[in-house]
């Protein structure tokens, strides 16, 4: 369930508010020439689709219950596609999703073929939730009102916090009309009681229900939202006011990073201010569409708001990257005034998200800094995996000269690590020299992940020490993301201890360093390296052995262009491909 997304009535705060199926309100427009961009408003707009809220322009309200999935495709039942995500009109899709989370048998062909009938006497409504609200709660006035419920502001009666003021979100059980509603629900409340407790995420305090309604009590933030300071600014941050933002975004996403949720709908309405004070803190909201993801699984459902939605959530394959994208499009809403992607239809967004650039050539980012700018564009890559991580983004020259604080253990590092601990002895060694080639920026994030792992006296870490700083940082979230559990790839080291050189041949990412200016020089610099230290002759017997890959002639006949015919050595090309481990499923077949 969506924490806020409908407009609340006056004098109350937008995050208690619910998504309606009302049309909602334009936004900024496309970059591509001065006299087109207009700066963020909300007024209506004459393309809007009272339909299919999810590609309505954002800032607007999105029905939470109509986009949102439980699980990942690997877990979840009948949440398959049975045709193809064909351009160029991924609007129809989603709508079959809705359709399905509607109960509308018949709106679409697709949603015909894929729905299954559910008998709504027959769902279990049973959340085991405590049964005392009434007695336990003070309920006031009606702050938001939505298609699914209702938000109150209220005050607890007795306890360890009689007389505090919180908001109370009312979701009526006849609302939940499919199991996956009721699955949306319970695992709303799941994981905001896994992650209670970090300063930049609202605060939980529990969750009640009785026959008619759950009913979820959560801090009360009257400072607004941040799309509302947007407004009030005209659209436009300085830098070191964008920074401010940024950090504390970064701060919390990079947590639910760590523990193992992925948000899925990051976006300036789903961040609250504690008071109307100028310097108050920001607040997360809103966990109706994030889920638990493991560091090796992607998700496959399409959930999100159409100006925010990652590139690769619209091909059903993303993981905790589409929230660093969708980070992305909000600093370049802070510091432009305007959104990165624009179209006036829903498809057309879409299609602008999966094909265009962002433009950096109009006022004002030619007066901002270079570091800015380098910021933005390594978040709003188009390929997950050449994206800043949060805890990336915080050790960035444009955010780490802004704040001193530590940045937070990254559990894309573990991720790294394991694929390097799979690695051929050869990759390692083309790793390790392309570890040399690393610049002090790149250090600064490796030196503070290794020093949260708390190495020994010999500067070396071990699997004891990994599993010793997750712990540090584990929540119950942990468990239902089973970050544990991806600790037994790490197996290895239970044996051996890594110093920091070889950490930083493990932990780099190849992908991100191929998206740096400068790439093919590096790589030579490396190759070079590589040449005096780790090249030797190969067999390419040997080398498709060193690859994992079984006896193949047109495996063969490609790798033949790895080897150097001179001394049987690698060449360039093949150093390249050793570095970003290819396997059989990569190897492309000869023509």
């Amino acid at each position: 369930m969506g924490i806020c997304t409908s407009k609340p009535p006056a004098n109350s705060n937008s995050y208690l508010d619910w998504g309606d199926d009302e049309p909602s309100h334009s936004s900024a427009n496309p970059n591509k020439s001065s006299a087109a961009r207009a700066p963020l408003n909300l007024k209506p707009s004459a393309h809007q689709s009272p339909f299919f809220p999810f590609h309505s322009p954002s800032p607007s309200p999105v029905n939470p219950y109509l986009i949102k999935s439980p699980s990942a495709a690997a877990s979840t039942p009948h949440r398959l596609f049975k045709r193809p995500f064909p351009p160029p009109s991924p609007a129809k899709h989603i709508r079959a999703f809705l359709a399905r989370r509607q109960g509308k048998k018949k709106a679409t062909a697709i949603a015909e073929e894929d729905e299954e009938d559910e008998d709504e006497e027959e769902l279990d409504k049973r959340f085991g939730f405590s049964k005392d609200f009434t007695s336990r709660i003070e309920v006031g006035e009606e702050v938001g009102r939505g298609h699914f419920g209702y938000t109150c502001s209220a005050r607890f009666k007795k306890g360890e916090f009689k007389g505090q003021r919180v908001a109370v979100k009312v979701i009526p059980k006849s609302k939940m009309t499919t199991a996956i509603a009721i699955e949306d629900v319970r695992r709303e409340v799941k994981i905001l009681r896994a992650l209670t407790g970090h300063s930049n995420l609202v605060q939980f305090y529990n969750a009640f229900e009785d026959h008619d309604n759950v009913y979820i009590v959560m801090e009360l933030c009257e400072g607004g939202e941040l799309l509302d300071r947007i407004l009030s600014r005209g659209g436009k941050y300085s830098e070191d006011d964008a920074k401010a933002v940024m950090v504390q975004i970064l701060y919390v996403v990079a947590f639910c990073h760590l523990q193992g949720v992925v948000h899925r709908d990051l976006k300036p309405e789903n961040f609250l201010y504690t008071s109307k004070d100028e310097n108050s803190q920001l607040k997360a909201i809103d966990f109706g569409l994030s889920d638990f993801v493991r560091p090796d699984e992607k998700l496959n459902d399409i959930v999100g708001s159409a100006y925010y939605v990652a590139p690769e959530v619209l091909h059903r394959s993303y993981s905790t990257e589409a929230d660093v994208w969708s980070i992305g499009v909000i600093a370049y809403i802070l510091l432009c005034g305007s959104r990165p992607f624009w179209a006036r239809t829903e498809s057309g967004i879409f299609r602008t998200v999966l094909k265009a650039e962002p433009s950096f050539d109009e006022s004002p980012w030619p007066s901002l800094s270079s570091e800015a700018k380098d910021f933005v564009k390594r978040l709003l890559n188009k390929d997950p995996r050449k994206r800043m991580t949060a805890s990336q983004a915080l050790s960035h020259p444009w955010i780490r000269n802004y704040t001193d604080t530590k940045i937070p253990l990254d559990i894309s590092i573990f991720r790294l690590m394991k694929a390097y601990m799979r690695s051929s002895p050869l990759r390692r060694a083309a790793l390790k020299a392309l570890a040399k080639t690393l610049t002090g920026d790149e250090l600064f994030y490796l030196k503070e992940q290794f020093a949260l792992l708390e190495p020994n006296k010999n500067s070396s870490v071990c699997l004891e020490n990994i599993k010793m700083a997750l712990m540090r940082n584990a929540t119950d979230a942990m468990k239902d993301s089973r970050i544990s559990d991806f600790l037994i790839s790490l197996n290895a080291l239970q044996y051996r201890r890594m110093d920091f050189e070889e950490f930083c041949a493990a932990s780099l990412s190849v992908h991100q360093m191929e998206a740096l200016d400068r790439w093919e020089q590096r790589a030579r610099s490396a190759y070079e390296m590589f040449e005096r230290d780790g090249n030797r002759a190969i067999l390419i017997d040997e080398l498709a052995s060193e690859l994992g890959l079984g006896p193949s002639v047109p495996v063969h006949s490609v790798l033949q262009d790895w080897i150097r015919h001179t001394d049987g050595k690698l060449s360039f090309h093949g150093f390249v491909k050793m570095l970003h481990g290819v396997s059989s499923r990569s190897v492309p077949k000869p023509h």
